[in-house]
Parts: structure tokens; sequence; C-alpha cells
């Protein structure tokens, strides 16, 4: 059953997932900014991001040697929306404390309450009230903790959240954050499927927004056509402006341009997407994450 969002919304959330589960640096900001937040009033500002795993030990940056550079680009860009992929709880809320007192977050752990990744949503509270949410595994038994049947390398599941905009009468609206599996094509067109059929049970008058991993190239992979099938619209095409295109997973080498974009964010059809990018922020010569995150200016229609 979908949770329905109280007054206690701020410490109940954090309640409910638990149980239910600065020095200057020396930066380079990327050759693409979002857009300003006067060139289209009452924007609302989205990104996706896979945050990689804090507990990742080779030869590539540790989480205490990316957190200040996320940090400083989420400080930044302050999205309304962050669709989150690969957040362990504790980095979570490093992640919410750097963003400040006006950011919560609605999550569970993809292995059953606090454990393994989570497709944590952040919200700003001046601008977005929760009224629901949920999660659901991308199983065949979508509603069974930690379930997986479609033989995906790793659990695999989606958070969603009915959003009020407060900035627009309190004109309701969902997004749906992912990260589907790196391995089985087959379990990403189920998990796709499965996707689809929860979108198609919400009211249909409310805009849908979609944040990702979906590990599948936008364009040469059918996975992204099954996911416009389902009446979705890339925001990164559709965008009336966009910066300069690279594969959205870099794995701390030089960027591609013009490579894999597997991070995405998707709309219903009457979104209006003003402009799009990929943040290229780094500081130190260290990027925040393995992949970039990817950010849309919207406009819900």
């Amino acid at each position: 059953m979908p949770n329905e969002v109280g007054v206690t919304r701020r410490h109940g959330l954090k309640a409910a997932a638990a149980a239910a589960i600065a020095a200057p640096l020396l930066t380079t900001a990327g050759p693409t900014q979002p857009a300003s937040a006067g060139e289209h009033a009452g924007a609302l500002d989205v990104m996706t991001f896979n945050v990689r795993f804090g507990t990742v030990v080779d030869k590539t940056p540790r989480w205490t040697v990316r957190r200040p550079v996320m940090r400083e680009l989420l400080r930044r860009e302050r999205p309304h929306v962050i669709g989150t992929q690969e957040g362990l709880y504790y980095q979570l809320r490093m992640i919410e404390k750097d963003l400040g007192e006006h950011y919560d977050w609605i999550g569970t752990g993809r292995g059953g309450g606090s454990k393994d990744e989570f497709m944590a949503i952040f919200y700003d509270t001046r601008r977005l009230d929760p009224l629901e949410f949920d999660h659901f595994w991308l199983s065949g038994t979508p509603y069974a903790i930690a379930s997986n049947t479609w033989g995906a390398d790793w659990l695999r599941m989606v958070t969603w959240v009915r959003f009020a905009d407060l900035a627009d009468g309190g004109r309701e609206f969902y997004v749906l954050n992912t990260h589907l599996d790196s391995v089985s094509q087959y379990a990403r067109e189920r998990s796709v499927e499965l996707i689809g059929e929860t979108i198609a049970g919400w009211d249909r008058s409310s805009p849908v927004i979609v944040t990702g991993d979906f590990n599948a190239g936008a364009h040469d992979n059918r996975v992204y056509d099954l996911m416009l099938d389902l009446g979705l619209v890339d925001a990164w095409d559709a965008a009336a402006s966009r910066g300069p295109a690279y594969g959205t997973y870099h794995g701390y080498r030089d960027l591609t341009p013009g490579g894999r974009r597997i991070d995405w964010i998707l709309t219903t059809p009457g979104v209006t997407t003003h402009w799009a990018g990929m943040n290229t922020y780094s500081a130190d010569g260290t990027y925040p994450s393995d992949h970039l995150p990817v950010q849309a200016s919207l406009t819900l229609g």
C-alpha cells in the first residue's frame, strides 16, 4: 500500500525509513552550467545522480575525498528534486546534512530497511510537499522485500513519490526513481514493463518525472525504446537547449564526448524541458562520483 504523508513529514519519514528498513577547493566548473533560475519563472529543477557506493575500496577516490566535492556541486545547483542511485544510508544522511535544512528525502534500502543501496529521492521542502510514496522491487513479486526473480545480477528496486508543487498552487506530480540491472538485459526489459504498469495506474492528469541509471545507452538499447513506448519523453532530446553530451559513466577517466548516455530524466509529454545538461564539476581533479549528474529545468505544463 502506498504511504500517505501526514503533518509529521520531516521527522516521520526519517523514522519510517529507518524503521522500514569546509575548506576552499580548487574547482573546475566544466563546460555546462544550468539555466539561471530567472530564465523560466517557476521552473522545476531536477537532477538524476548515481552517487557511487561509499564502501568501494579501489584506486579511485574514496567517499571521504568525494564528499566535499559532491557537497559543493549540490550547493551550487540546489535542484528541487534529486533522484539518487547507489547511495548507502550513511551517505544519504551526509548528503542531507550537506544540502542543508531545507531538504528532506524518502527511500529504503534494496536489501530491506537500511541495508544496501537506496533509490532515495531528495526534495526541497520549500518548494515540494510529499503526499504519498511507495517502494517496490523489480521482480515478479514486486512487494516482496529484496525479491529477485528475473536473474538480475543485483537486487533492483523503485522508489516513487507523489508531490504537491507549492509554487504552482499545489499542482500534483509524480517522481519515480530507479537503477536497472547492469548485467541482465532480460531483467532490464521486464523492469520497464513493471514500471509501465505502475505509471499506468496513476492519475493520468498528473505529470510524471522518471529519473535513473538505466545501464543502457539512449538510442542504442531496446530498454530505451521500451521506456519511450510507455509514452514517456526523453528530457535530453526534448530540451529547448542543452549542454555538451558526454558518456554519463566516466569511471574517473577522461570524459567521452558523445559517449553512452545511461543516466536519464524522462517525463510525460505535457512537461516542457527548457534546458538539460550534464554537470562536469570537479575539484582538484576529483569528480564527486564515477557518473556525471544529469540535470533538467522543467515546467510541468
